[in-house]
């Protein structure tokens, strides 16, 4: 068994990230990487943004090229999945057999696409959407395809809508009221919905499929409500759950992702979590979360390789994450959950302006619509922490 100072679980941002972070503070000690898919590290935004739209190449999205995992000394096992997990022997297994011991282990094992739990629901040509090889296949579907059924009115099914929108027929189907039920206040998610209907997307909100069925090339999904869409291909993007497998069964602390404290380490001294599957201390908020956002990824994999290296530094950041929906773009920036009080200071109504998310008269998350550059300010107002009054937040940043 071949042995590494530093082995780092999932080949995604915070695992590229965590690389850069090791480096900062240790030149010489072994790093291997070990990805289950067969690419490179990428950027995954741009698989429902700007590749459809021409705006990036694939080659772009890449984080590094070879030659930096060369120059940095990374070992890289690609292709291959981690079955097991031996704390106490610090050690991991690999699918194919071989096994690598460590020093420090980093899982950046990010999540995976939520299964839906209907007859047909893994019918062969589904697309659960979620890696490169989803987007190169449905890029070339496209091409000789019409229409498309997008199950989910999430983050990913909204985009992917909005995408698809020039090139395709496009139905979306979700069980919620409006369009991003969980980020967006009603009024925003029922302007944005009919914003999306005037560009000629079939939207069905509050309905969801009970049964997918294939004949020839056309699927045909059956509905609760009744309805029966046919469709060319179907895409499914009803959320992702947190890749805690390895972390449960080796006996880690896992919860709503892997258990880890203010120094990304999780409740083994040697092993640590970033990115998508780490419910780490908001020390800002006051309160534990999982994020599943690029901006999160990328900081937390570069602070756990400092700590893996020895640096015993506190992840005190506030991640941001961002989206666009046609003209419709935000970033935003702590707790931002539509079930809490919001407040909404637009500029012009549903389109420029921002929304704060308020628990107990204080700010949690704050969305900037079309409003750009102002992420410190937001920021700032969440660490203070102060009772504040709608009229206070009146003008504060924009």
């Amino acid at each position: 068994m071949k042995k590494f100072d530093y082995v780092i679980v999932g080949g995604g941002l915070a695992g590229a990230s965590a690389i850069q972070g090791i480096r900062e503070r240790d030149t010489q000690g072994s790093i291997l990487l070990v990805g289950e898919e067969t690419h490179l590290p990428y950027d995954r935004p741009p698989l429902s943004k700007k590749l459809w739209f021409g705006k990036a190449r694939v080659e772009d999205i890449f984080i590094h090229d070879q030659r930096f995992y060369d120059e940095h000394g990374v070992s890289m096992v690609l292709g291959a999945r981690v079955e097991k997990l031996d704390a106490q022997e610090k050690s991991i297994t690999a699918a194919n057999g071989e096994s690598y011991g460590f020093g420090k282990l980093l899982l950046a094992t990010g999540t995976q696409p939520r299964r839906i739990a209907i007859p047909g629901g893994e019918l062969e040509g589904i697309c659960y959407y979620r890696t490169l090889d989803d987007y190169l296949r449905m890029k070339n579907e496209a091409k000789s395809r019409q229409s498309v059924l997008i199950v989910g009115g999430g983050f990913i099914g909204s985009e992917l809508a909005a995408a698809l929108n020039s090139s395709l027929e496009v139905a979306m189907i979700f069980p919620s009221a409006t369009l991003c039920r969980r980020v967006f206040p009603e009024k925003l998610g029922l302007a944005v919905q009919q914003h999306f209907q005037e560009r000629g997307i079939r939207v069905i909100p509050s309905d969801f499929p009970t049964a997918i069925s294939k004949s020839g090339d056309k699927f045909r999904t059956e509905t609760a409500s009744g309805k029966s869409l046919e469709s060319d291909l179907v895409i499914i993007g009803i959320g992702v759950d947190p890749s805690i497998g390895l972390a449960k069964e080796a006996g880690l602390e896992v919860g709503n992702g892997i258990v880890v404290n203010e120094y990304l380490e999780s409740s083994h001294p040697d092993i640590h979590a970033a990115g998508d599957n780490a419910f780490f201390p908001y020390l800002a908020l006051g309160h534990d979360m999982r994020i599943e956002h690029w901006d999160n990824a990328l900081s937390q994999g570069k602070l756990a390789g400092h700590n893996m290296a020895g640096a015993h530094e506190v992840f005190s950041y506030q991640p941001y994450f961002f989206s666009d929906l046609f003209e419709f773009g935000y970033e935003a920036t702590g707790e931002v959950d539509a079930r809490l009080e919001t407040f909404a200071d637009w500029q012009k109504e549903n389109h420029t302006g921002v929304i704060y998310y308020l628990r107990d008269e204080r700010v949690r998350g704050v969305m900037m619509c079309n409003v750009w550059d102002r992420l410190d300010v937001a920021r700032e107002l969440i660490r203070k922490n102060e009772r504040v009054t709608p009229e206070n937040l009146r003008g504060v940043i924009c």
